[in-house]
């Protein structure tokens, strides 16, 4: 089998929910984690970065980029995107609610830590965590969409793990659908191997954020 590569950071970003598909879906890979810009330059020459961004994904003689389009690939490759058309439609509304989410933790570290995390709080968690604990709560299977794990499910895990590890476990206090559905996914065992393994990443760093201004040329 030929080898599945992720080009990215060795940091979170937009990285690790590709991270948690491929590992939901049971596909090993390796990482090619961009440290200086010359390796960044090169990948352009070599005209692998359609978009001019990461990550990139190698597999199956593609070359992938958009963490979107990743995503539902593998997705769809490892059987996480439903079984009909309805399922699909409902699993990428839920997924791009994940996303909207995801965003109030994103530029962690980029911006100043205590008025992201203060937004977020404010923000975020009283608008998010209601919609889909009532949403689990209304399947009634444990899971967003359909009797089993999808790409909707990923999305969530990843920041239901960001809230807990910022905020604390007592945040889903008041929402029980959603302590049940973190429980479970986190003892899923292919879930349980990544979170436990080498390819997880930390929360960003300052490291982390010096190397995406470096490569990238970035001004946040």
């Amino acid at each position: 089998m030929a080898t599945v590569g992720l080009t990215y950071f060795d940091g979170r970003g937009l990285g690790e929910i590709v991270r948690f598909t491929l590992a939901a879906c049971g596909i090993e890979f390796t990482e090619t984690l961009l440290q200086e810009r010359q390796e960044y330059e090169k990948l352009l020459e070599e005209g692998k970065l359609m978009f001019h961004q990461v990550p990139l994904l190698e597999i199956d003689g593609l070359e992938l980029v958009q963490s979107g389009a990743i995503v539902r690939y593998v997705a769809r490759k490892g059987g996480l995107y439903g079984d009909s058309n309805e399922e699909t439609s409902k699993i990428d509304m839920f997924y791009e609610g994940t996303r909207d989410f995801y965003k109030s933790f994103l530029y962690l570290v980029f911006q100043d830590p205590k008025e992201v995390l203060a937004a977020a709080k404010a923000k975020a968690l009283p608008r998010y965590l209601p919609i889909f604990d009532q949403a689990l709560k209304k399947n009634g299977t444990g899971f967003l969409v359909g009797e089993s794990m999808s790409l909707a499910d990923i999305g969530l895990i990843e920041v239901l793990l960001s809230v807990t590890e910022y905020f604390g476990e007592e945040t889903l206090s008041d929402y029980p659908s959603l302590k049940a559905f973190k429980s479970m996914m986190v003892s899923q065992e292919r879930i349980a191997a990544f979170l436990n393994g080498p390819q997880k990443k930390g929360g960003n760093t300052d490291a982390y954020v010096a190397t995406c201004r470096r490569v990238l040329k970035l001004d946040i």
